[in-house]
């Protein structure tokens, strides 16, 4: 009987407060989350179009602008883990007001959208490597570069230097 009473026990103000307080850093944060991941899915796609078009330069600068937004992404993820823990143990039922299971749901297929992406960018580039290095071979194998390559390698050294004048 006690721990039924026990249950119904109501809930202080600072422990309402507090729970509302986590609630809101929680949803923010998976907010920001689901905002970086858009962003990285959007960069994605931008590097598969440089991917396909073969511009080295701005291949650089998409991957690191992905470098960026992945640290972003774990950097804000840490504080999310943490976080969660302190939210599903303060909050034991959901309110009508929650949409953190919805924020979460929508989080996970951006995920999963974003990883694979990743992996068709991935397959491409290593298409595009493997182009660039038959391209690359080709060329050392080339007579004509061969022979300008060797004219260059057989020019003349001094093998000894007269330091008296």
């Amino acid at each position: 009987m006690a721990a039924a009473k026990a249950k119904k026990t109501p809930v202080s103000a600072d422990e309402l407060a507090q729970r509302v307080a986590i609630l809101r850093r929680f949803r923010e944060l998976l907010v920001q989350q689901r905002e970086r991941f858009h962003r990285y899915l959007t960069t994605l796609e931008k590097q598969q179009a440089v991917i396909e078009t073969g511009s080295s330069v701005e291949l650089a600068d998409y991957i690191e602008q992905e470098e960026q937004i992945i640290a972003d992404i774990f950097s804000i993820q840490k504080v999310i883990d943490p976080l969660e823990v302190m939210y599903n143990a303060a909050v034991s039922t959901s309110s009508p007001a929650d949409d953190v299971p919805t924020l979460k749901t929508a989080l996970k297929e951006l995920k999963d959208q974003v990883a694979t992406r990743s992996a068709r960018n991935r397959k491409l580039l290593s298409a595009r490597m493997d182009v660039l290095r038959s391209e690359i071979t080709e060329l050392r194998n080339n007579p004509l570069a061969k022979t300008a390559r060797s004219a260059f390698n057989h020019s003349v050294t001094a093998s000894l230097i007269d330091i008296k004048g």
